[in-house]
Parts: structure tokens; C-alpha cells; sequence
């Protein structure tokens, strides 16, 4: 693969030099977690936001699923909630390590914010991670009045491996009609375990952060076989789907470089073929991940294009423009 650091944002190079190289495997996942975990999130009261957990039933026969939600100060009307879904592979990451994001998201929109502690792969391939996803938004739709939430204004949304598990979330969601979500939010997402088996893959993208060998890997674990095959569901890779009429309107970001760039790119065509309304965003210079470079320019513009949509999605009310 041609090398594409001449195409990195200069704000986002620096932090490559700092962040190891570690190859995913079978043998190291366990370690990988451990130093990417991070701190636990803290329950209570803080200033706009107050956090608290359940235990969702899980599907018959699956164990219970841990939920963080994350409320805004009491209002007279319910609010609409964004239900997260962590990335990281679907072998790593946690509730626990979204505590920030989804604070700064209940701040800055308005919403409340509920996170998924999903089961991880490959200890718990699919459907296990999906299973536990839908099985927390079944408990939400069913306990918004109680949590102060507004039922009819539910959207799914997540980063990396959470972008694909949401997009799948919202399939299996619109095929089961038990939950009507109203937006779908994608982040970078992780919807095609093909991109692993292209026999002409992007030349510039999937250097940094998020290889294709840690990309094989995930999508492995998850499926419990190797990539490619013609049997994989759209429910595990959404971009296998052959209809995606229907689906909730949705906002999709990618960098420009990142891995799943053509996935994702190919995704928001065919979301826009099949008449979903799509918002799509690709940023120059941006590998996977980048959003933890917090002061570039290119991560704070990503972040308006986030807060903008999902407060136009929820219809709450903006600034008006100067």
C-alpha cells in the first residue's frame, strides 16, 4: 500500500508518532482491552447532566445488558434520546469509555444520551453484540415515559463498529416493526466485511489507527469466519442489505483516509437510491479516529456537522444565522 501521510491533516500527524502499533490478535486482545479501557464512568449529579445505570432483560436465554443513560436537567416536555453504541472493532471498547462523549453530547443538544454495554466478540460473535443492542432498544422505547423521554423521537447512533451495529440496529428494527426509530447517526461506521477482501482496494486509506489486518480481525471475531463469504447477514454487516427503503433519515461522516471511506461512501449512495434522506461528510486529511485530536480544526468542524444534525433531527431549536 502507498504510504498517505502527505495526506494527513498537519493537526492530526502529531499523535501518530505516539500511539503504538499493536496488532489485534486472539492471543493480545484481552491486554489491548485492558490499556483501553479507561476510567469508569461516574454516576450522580454534575452540572447539565445526571447519569445513572440499568440492567436490561437480554434476549431469552442471554444475560442481562448494562445501560448507562445520561439525562438532561428535568423539563416540563420529554426529550428525545440518543441510543449509543460504543466502537471499537466489536472487540473492544466499552459504556464506560463513552462517559465524556456522551456528556458533551446531552450539554450541547439537549437530548438525553443512553449507552450500551454490548457483549464483545469473539467471546460473543453475532448475533450476540446485535441481540444485545436491540434488547436495550426495546427496553427504551418501552420505559421512555418514565425516564422523561420522548418515544416518538428515538435515533440510533454510534462510531466505528457501534456506526455498525446501529445501522444494523435500524434494519432489523424497520423489518420487526417494533420500535420506530426516527434517525440513524453514523460515525465512521463498520458495515462491510467485504472491504476486507477487495481485490483492488483504496491505495490512500487504512494505513493509521484502524488497519486492515486489525480490520480482519474484527470482522473475524464477529462472525465467527473469515470475511467475504456470501452467507454473511445484513443484520452482522449492514452493507450487505438489499433494501434499504425505508430506513430512518440518517447522517453519515468518514475521513478521508480512513478504512471504511468507500463502505461508507457506497452506503450513503444507496441510502439516497432508496429514498432515505442522507446527510453525508468527508473529511480531508482525517484517518479513523481522528476525533481524539480534539483542537484540530477538521475535528471541531466534524463536531458542528454532528451537533447540528442530530439538534435538526430532533427538531430542537438553533441559533439563528448572522
Amino acid at each position: 500500500m502507498m504510504t498517505s501521510k502527505h495526506l494527513v491533516d498537519p493537526e492530526l500527524a502529531p499523535i501518530l508518532d505516539l500511539i503504538p502499533a499493536t496488532p489485534l490478535s486472539a492471543d493480545n486482545i484481552h491486554q489491548v482491552r485492558a490499556m483501553s479501557g479507561g476510567a469508569v464512568a461516574a454516576l450522580g449529579q454534575f452540572d447539565e447532566v445526571f447519569v445513572n445505570q440499568h440492567y436490561v432483560s437480554g434476549a431469552e436465554g442471554n444475560p442481562a445488558v448494562r445501560v448507562l443513560v445520561y439525562l438532561p436537567p428535568p423539563e416540563h416536555e420529554a426529550v428525545p434520546v440518543l441510543l449509543w453504541l460504543h466502537g471499537g472493532g466489536y472487540v473492544m471498547g466499552s459504556a464506560d469509555a463513552e462517559d465524556a462523549m456522551a456528556k458533551s453530547m446531552v450539554a450541547a443538544v439537549g437530548c438525553a444520551v443512553v449507552v450500551v454495554d454490548y457483549r464483545l466478540a469473539p467471546q460473543a460473535p453475532y448475533p450476540a453484540p446485535l441481540d444485545d443492542c436491540y434488547a436495550a432498544l426495546t427496553w427504551l422505547s418501552a420505559n421512555a415515559a418514565e425516564l422523561g423521554l420522548d418515544a416518538n423521537r428515538i435515533a440510533v447512533g454510534g462510531s466505528s463498529a457501534g456506526g455498525g451495529l446501529a445501522a444494523a440496529l435500524a434494519l432489523l428494527s424497520r423489518d420487526r416493526g417494533d420500535v420506530r426509530l426516527m434517525f440513524q447517526f453514523l460515525i465512521a461506521p463498520m458495515i462491510d466485511d467485504r472491504t476486507c477482501t477487495h481485490p483492488q482496494p483504496h491505495p490512500f486509506t487504512g494505513e493509521f489507527i484502524w488497519p486492515r489486518e486489525a480490520n480482519r480481525f474484527g470482522w473475524t471475531s464477529l462472525l465467527g469466519q473469515s470475511p467475504g463469504a456470501a452467507n454473511v447477514s445484513p443484520y452482522a454487516a449492514a452493507a450487505r442489505a438489499e433494501n434499504l427503503a425505508g430506513l430512518p433519515a440518517t447522517f453519515i461522516n468518514v475521513g478521508a483516509i480512513d478504512l471504511f471511506l468507500e463502505e461508507d461512501m457506497e452506503y450513503a449512495r444507496r441510502l439516497m437510491r432508496a429514498g432515505v434522506p442522507t446527510e453525508l461528510h468527508v473529511y480531508p486529511g482525517a484517518y479513523h479516529g481522528f476525533r481524539m485530536v480534539a483542537d484540530a480544526h477538521v475535528t471541531q468542524a466534524a463536531a458542528r456537522d454532528q451537533i447540528t444534525a442530530l439538534k435538526r433531527a430532533f427538531g430542537v431549536s438553533q441559533p439563528a444565522a448572522k
